[in-house]
């Protein structure tokens, strides 16, 4: 029941981020909303920890900020993957993925 409540908070939040970015766009809730937010846990899960990794001497160099650009590329990479989620430019990319992670991390430790 835990995962199911992440998973409609991940898909809300991203709703959210949609809203206030004008350059970030979700079709609708159902299926869009949901299929993007699952795609971005499994690109978090899997994906995420491998090119953190390989990148670990560029985030060592830049006292940790490196992994704000992977996320928003990770962002990115995701809306070119669902249709129905839109992401426009870089910068609406790093905002957008540092908003709706601060809201995921936010609702999830008060949902836990």
């Amino acid at each position: 029941m835990k995962l199911l409540s992440r998973w409609v908070v991940a898909a809300l939040a991203l709703l959210l981020v949609a809203y206030l970015f004008p350059g970030i766009a979700v079709a609708n809730f159902f299926p869009v909303a949901l299929i993007a937010a699952l795609v971005l846990g499994l690109v978090n899960a899997f994906v995420r920890p491998i090119v953190k990794l390989l990148t670990l001497p560029l985030t060592c160099l830049t006292l940790g900020l490196f992994s704000l650009v992977i996320n928003a590329v990770l962002f990115w990479v995701v809306s070119e993957f669902v249709d129905g989620f839109v992401v426009e430019g870089a910068l609406t990319a790093l905002l957008g993925s540092a908003v709706y992670s601060l809201i995921t991390a936010a609702v999830n430790h008060l949902v836990d």
